[in-house]
């Protein structure tokens, strides 16, 4: 039988996903919406990335005799520019980060070595992900001081 506990990190890392790519699919829309199709062209690769890690969790979930159920969709962040949608994922991807850590610091806690590397899999590829935001956002800043520098 599966550690209840661990179904719990499992159900709110899933609610966690599916709110991931739906907040990446409307910033998508968004930065179309304001011709910058590129980036919405990433943020749909984004949407799928989260999406893979929901199929992830929910194959996890059913492995261990769980019936998946991502039912706490949170509130899409969005914004008035593209600094504004990018700070709204850097959030999202940081709470993210840390669910994981507890999720593996748990698993490992109870030995628990599969839910541990499981967890730990999908923490590095998202703490990955927000250290790509942390520098996009910085790249963004720069050119803004930069644009507005007395000359």
């Amino acid at each position: 039988m599966a550690d209840p506990r661990v179904l719990g990190y499992l159900g709110r890392a899933l609610s966690h996903e599916l709110s991931a790519v739906q907040q990446y699919l409307t910033h998508a829309g968004l930065a179309d919406l304001w011709g910058l199709n590129e980036i919405g062209a990433h943020f749909r690769r984004e949407a799928a990335e989260e999406q893979e890690h929901a199929e992830r969790l929910t194959a996890r979930m059913l492995r261990l005799g769980a019936m998946p159920n991502g039912s706490r969709l949170k509130p899409v962040q969005a914004g008035f520019s593209l600094i504004e949608l990018l700070e709204a994922d850097r959030r999202l991807e940081w709470h993210a980060v840390a669910l994981y850590r507890d999720a593996a610091n748990y698993c490992a806690l109870i030995g628990d070595v599969a839910g541990r590397d499981f967890f730990a899999a999908l923490h590095d590829e998202e703490l990955t992900h927000a250290r790509e935001l942390e520098d996009w956002i910085g790249r963004l800043d720069q050119t803004r001081r930069s644009n507005s520098t007395w000359r």
